[in-house]
């Protein structure tokens, strides 16, 4: 059973479900992004469910990416390099792919980078959501855009209750803030141009820290731990103490592919809106853990250490997510628990460096985690 529309109004059990094929197969799917860490793993797993992937992008933004190491590039229908801060590329995009479904990850996506160059990260992370939507809205024949935000949209007062898709929206960095307006933006309009019939279905995904195999981006915390403990030097935890919500990168993966298929569904309207996809609360867990877990997995004397400086650049302590509303309505829950998504994070990069075919890796993992979708936690 996939995650459209009618199955939800006719679930009988509160068993998690995963994307069906029969829904994606031969469907044209333009995801932006798709160089990116998130955007590789997503069109690997559209491949696997048969969708005809199409991608918009600049370059994969660091050097190994998984973009090369899974040949994603030959999954792909069409595959357009260029900016979402320009609408014309944008619009080409669309018209190469002449997509049913958009799937926008293209992002400034770190919290650092944003302090360097604000006006560049709000630029990608507001306009280009602009202009992939009116894209999309004066292309015809998209039926669904979901649009991944974060975590860190939320107006974060370092509350022990976890944020609601309700709650105040903020952002103390140019990061969150960008995405908290590209929130605002989503929002308009939907309202003032996507409430007709005909016109596509607009839902916003607001996932956790999201980790994995493939991850080779600097300033995150699984990606800065194994390349310094490859190196043979300790790691530096800057915030060892701040909480955050950790998950497996195909944790909210599943989440936008299911609230694709429910926007496209005969009550899609109903779920045009802003959704949580964060992990357990038992996940929630220190920074300074995490790396620990890491550290173990790594093996050879692997260290952490705490910064003996106090951080330049202010972030979040405390920061978790309700994920209710998507339990409830898209019978999506996590599957793997954070110690499985550490343990999978570093046998990944050891397939890696030791030549594996991480192709055929990515997509085994992509059918043990469908499989887990069967297995009680």
């Amino acid at each position: 059973m996939g995650f459209g529309a009618g199955a939800v109004a006719a679930m009988v059990t509160p068993a998690m479900v995963t994307p069906d094929a029969g829904f994606w197969r031969g469907r044209h799917v333009l995801v932006t992004g798709h160089t990116g860490f998130k955007g590789a793993w997503l069109c690997l797993w559209l491949a696997r469910l048969g969708a005809r992937v199409h991608g918009l992008a600049l370059d994969p933004p660091t050097d190994p990416s998984l973009f090369a190491a899974a040949h994603v590039a030959d999954v792909l229908d069409s595959d357009v390099r260029g900016d979402v801060r320009d609408l014309d590329t944008v619009v080409r995009a669309v018209a190469a792919a002449s997509p049913e479904i958009v799937l926008h990850l293209a992002a400034q996506p770190l919290v650092r980078e944003s302090y360097r160059d604000p006006v560049g990260t709000i630029a990608t992370n507001v306009m280009g959501t602009v202009h992939v939507i009116e894209a999309a809205r004066a292309a015809g024949g998209v039926r669904a855009i979901v649009v991944a935000t974060t975590d860190k949209v939320y107006a974060n007062r370092e509350w022990l209750h976890p944020y609601r898709e309700a709650d105040r929206l903020g952002g103390h960095d140019p990061y969150s803030a960008g995405k908290a307006a590209a929130e605002i933006v989503c929002a308009s309009l939907r309202a003032s141009f996507l409430a007709g019939a005909d016109a596509p279905r607009l839902a916003t995904a607001r996932a956790g820290n999201v980790i994995g195999g493939g991850d080779f981006a600097a300033d995150r915390l699984i990606p800065d731990c194994l390349a310094a403990f490859e190196a043979g030097d300790p790691v530096v935890l800057r915030y060892p103490d701040a909480l955050r919500p950790w998950q497996h990168v195909l944790e909210p993966l599943c989440g936008y592919l299911g609230l694709a298929e429910a926007l496209c569904g005969s009550d899609g309207a109903g779920y045009a809106q802003a959704w949580n996809f964060g992990p357990d609360t038992a996940d929630e867990i220190p920074v300074e853990a995490v790396a620990r877990l890491v550290a173990e997995h790594h093996g050879g004397g692997a260290r952490v250490v705490r910064a003996s400086e106090t951080p330049d650049l202010p972030e979040a302590g405390l920061l978790r997510l309700d994920s209710t509303l998507a339990e409830t309505r898209l019978r999506w829950r996590p599957r793997w628990r954070l110690a499985e998504a550490v343990a999978r994070s570093a046998a990944w990069r050891r397939a890696w460096r030791a030549g594996a075919d991480m192709r055929t890796y990515a997509e085994d993992e992509i059918a043990s985690y469908e499989a887990a979708a069967e297995t009680p936690r």
